[in-house]
């Protein structure tokens, strides 16, 4: 197997003492890749970011017999490349986007929200000549991609917006290097169950559409779904349960509770922290006294401690659950009506993508009441420590002392 980061390395140092023009480094990468043998061109790429026309022309100066001018690089002599004329770009580069990205993995939120335009500008403060195509091309070349306006400007009204992204991004990071659990939680619109139009087509025979009704009224005898769904982070997997009644803080720790049993237990067997990132709306809003007293029962049922990150309000959408776990259950049911429970379980359970996700899901029919009121003696059992930043979006329950 190559070692890609054996090859990153050397090119590091070589590059860094200054000895690589042009044509040197044509040739070493040439002879890099030939001395790793099958697969060692792609290694060479991956490792140095050279072209892999450029490792191609060091290949063929290898094999041939032509000796080059002295003092002349190369072949045909053109304008040096960026990188090579502004040492330092690249890093500086990545020290300016890496704050703000989101997504992935490895960064769990990784996409850049500052522009091109932006970009190339600080540089250039930072003595780097160079305009904003040459940015988008280098972030191109890393796998960045800039999102469209409309989602960047969400939620943009709140000061602390951007450095609560760059604190839930850390947060996520720590404890997923660790292999501590961390997942993502949301409910999903509520969807009428019955024969009601649904969006998006599928495949029927010609002229012959499924027959639905004509007006979406909700069918009291068939009621409701509302899915809460939970994304696991680290494993790709979703865990929904589908509520029939209402969506309350009870519905959505009780979801919490039940994919720890089914799922994170068995995943996470020496976990002790978990941590959430939730939205700051609906069933999980941070400001309501229900959610944080089920916290504390969710901390005392699984014995962890519950550190919870809420996204500032208004930007919900950047949530991972969001285009990691219900855009894919939305695609998976576009065109079939709803017509019970039973199919929209099933429509979940089914949803799977190719590059792994699985999710379970099942049917929760308890009764949650809406008002549900806590009094000050049961706020005042909920073991909360708030962070530093920002304790109202941020903060920590720990399990009881009889509990823990």
């Amino acid at each position: 197997m190559v070692d890609e980061r054996a090859i990153g390395e050397r090119y590091r140092l070589l590059s860094a003492q200054g000895v690589l023009d042009e044509r040197t480094r044509r040739l070493w990468a040439a002879a890099e890749a030939r001395a790793a043998g099958y697969g060692g061109l792609s290694a060479v790429v991956r490792a140095t970011g050279i072209s892999e026309s450029t490792v191609l022309r060091g290949l063929a100066d290898l094999d041939s017999e032509e000796r080059p001018v002295p003092g002349r690089v190369r072949r045909h002599p053109g304008r040096t490349p960026i990188l090579e004329r502004e040492p330092g770009l690249a890093e500086d580069l990545e020290r300016l986007v890496d704050p703000v990205t989101r997504g992935d993995p490895q960064s769990p939120l990784r996409w850049t929200s500052k522009s091109g335009a932006k970009l190339a500008e600080a540089l250039r403060e930072m003595g780097h000549d160079v305009v904003d195509r040459t940015v988008l091309r280098l972030l191109k070349a890393k796998g960045y991609s800039l999102q469209a306006n409309k989602k960047t400007r969400e939620g943009a009204q709140h000061p602390d917006r951007d450095a609560q992204f760059q604190h839930i991004n850390e947060t996520v990071s720590e404890a997923i290097a660790i292999g501590e659990p961390v997942i993502s939680v949301d409910a999903k619109k509520r969807e009428l169950i019955g024969d009601f139009k649904a969006v998006g087509r599928e495949f029927q025979p010609k002229g012959r559409p499924v027959e639905v009704r004509g007006h979406d009224f909700k069918d009291k005898q068939l009621g409701h779904a509302i899915p809460y769904g939970i994304y696991d982070l680290t494993t790709d997997e979703g865990w929904v349960s589908v509520g029939i009644t209402s969506d309350t803080a009870q519905f959505a720790v009780n979801t919490i509770v039940s994919w720890w049993e089914h799922l994170g237990r068995e995943r996470y067997p020496h976990a002790r922290t978990l941590t959430i990132t939730a939205d700051s709306g609906g069933s999980n809003n941070p400001r309501t006294r229900l959610w944080r007293h089920e916290l504390q029962r969710l901390a005392d049922t699984t014995g962890l401690r519950i550190r919870v990150c809420h996204f500032p309000p208004g930007t919900s959408k950047w949530n991972k659950i969001e285009h990691r776990l219900f855009s894919f259950v939305s695609l998976n049911w576009r065109g079939k009506p709803l017509e019970t429970l039973e199919v929209v379980v099933n429509l979940i359970g089914a949803t799977k993508t190719n590059t792994g996700l699985k999710v379970y899901a099942r049917l929760d029919d308890r009764n949650y009441e809406r008002g549900v009121e806590i009094t000050d003696e049961q706020l005042a059992t909920v073991n909360i420590t708030r962070h530093a930043f920002h304790g109202d979006w941020n903060y920590t329950i720990t399990p009881s002392l009889a509990q823990s």
